[in-house]
Parts: C-alpha cells; structure tokens; sequence
C-alpha cells in the first residue's frame, strides 16, 4: 500500500463530496426561488416521469394508456 496514493485517493474523494454539497445547496436555492411561481413538487414529478419514460421501450401513448390504468387501480386520479 502506497501511502501517498491513499492520501491522493482520499482528497479527490473529499473535494467531489465537497462539490457535490456545493450542488446541493444550489438546488436547494434554485427550488427555493421558483417555489412561489411554479407548483416545484409537480415539476420535479414532470421529471421523473419524463426520464423514466426515456428509457422506456414503449411510446408515449402506451405508457400513457398504461398509466391511465394504474391510476384507475390505485385511484389515484383525485389525490392531492
């Protein structure tokens, strides 16, 4: 085991951690400033979905179809 290796290691992994806190927080701020114009919990929804409908093999119309069943399952149509 090389000890300057180890210390290399450690520092890299310490500044990304680092820099990812830094993200964090300007998330945070960013979400804070569109907090009153924009309803942020159904964007950040909007995302999601959008993502996981990008990997998806199937159009927009059979996820959507296949949505609509689920949510008919769950009724989940009217929750807030």
């Amino acid at each position: 085991m090389n000890s300057e290796t180890v210390k290399e290691l450690v520092e890299r992994l310490t500044r990304i951690e680092s820099e990812q806190k830094l993200l964090a927080e300007d998330k945070k701020h960013l979400i804070a400033e569109y907090k009153d114009k924009l309803d942020v919990k159904a964007v950040q929804a909007a995302i999601r979905v959008a993502k996981i409908k990008a990997k998806l093999d199937t159009s927009d119309q059979e996820f959507d179809n296949i949505m609509s069943t689920v949510n008919g399952s769950l009724c989940l149509n009217n929750v807030d």
